[in-house]
C-alpha cells in the first residue's frame, strides 16, 4: 500500500509593506528670467552671454563692468556677472598661486600654468551655452566672494 498524500498548505506570502515614493527632486536654480527687469529679453540674454565668453579674453573685467552698470537694470544680468565674476577671480588667484609654485621650483613646475588656462576656457564655454539656454550656471570650485 501506498502512504496517503497530504496537500501541501499554501504559502502564505510574506507581508511586504507599501513604498513611500521617493522625495522629489529639487529642480536646479535656473536663476532669473531673461526680460524680468528693465532690458529686453534679447539684451538680458546678449549681456548674460558675453558676461561668461569675454572672461576667456579680457578676465574678469567684463563681468565686473557688466555687473557693475547693468545689475540695477536686470536681475538675471546681475546674477551671470555675478557668477563669472566669481569665477574670474578665483581664477585670478589660481593663476597667482601657480605663478608662484613656478618661481619657487624653478621653474620645473611652469607647465602648471595652463592648467587653469584650460579650464577657464572650458567652463566659460559651458556657462556660456547655459546662458543662451536661459540657465543660471554654477562655476565648479569657485570662491563665492561677491555675493
Amino acid at each position: 500500500m501506498y502512504p496517503p498524500v497530504y496537500e501541501a498548505a499554501p504559502a502564505e506570502t510574506p507581508y511586504i509593506a507599501p513604498v513611500a515614493a521617493p522625495p522629489a527632486a529639487t529642480p536646479l536654480p535656473t536663476g532669473p528670467a531673461y526680460g524680468s527687469g528693465k532690458l529686453s529679453e534679447s539684451d538680458d540674454k546678449m549681456f548674460c552671454i558675453l558676461s561668461h565668453i569675454l572672461g576667456i579674453v579680457v578676465g574678469f573685467v567684463a563681468p565686473l563692468l557688466f555687473w557693475l552698470l547693468k545689475k540695477d537694470e536686470s536681475p538675471a544680468v546681475e546674477a551671470h556677472a555675478k557668477e563669472a565674476l566669481n569665477f574670474q577671480i578665483t581664477l585670478m588667484i589660481a593663476y597667482v598661486a601657480c605663478v608662484v609654485l613656478a618661481g619657487v621650483t624653478c621653474g620645473i613646475l611652469s607647465p602648471l600654468i595652463f592648467v587653469p588656462i584650460v579650464y577657464n576656457v572650458v567652463m566659460c564655454i559651458i556657462a556660456t551655452m547655459k546662458a543662451n539656454e536661459g540657465k543660471l550656471y554654477r562655476y565648479p570650485f569657485t570662491l563665492r566672494l561677491i555675493k
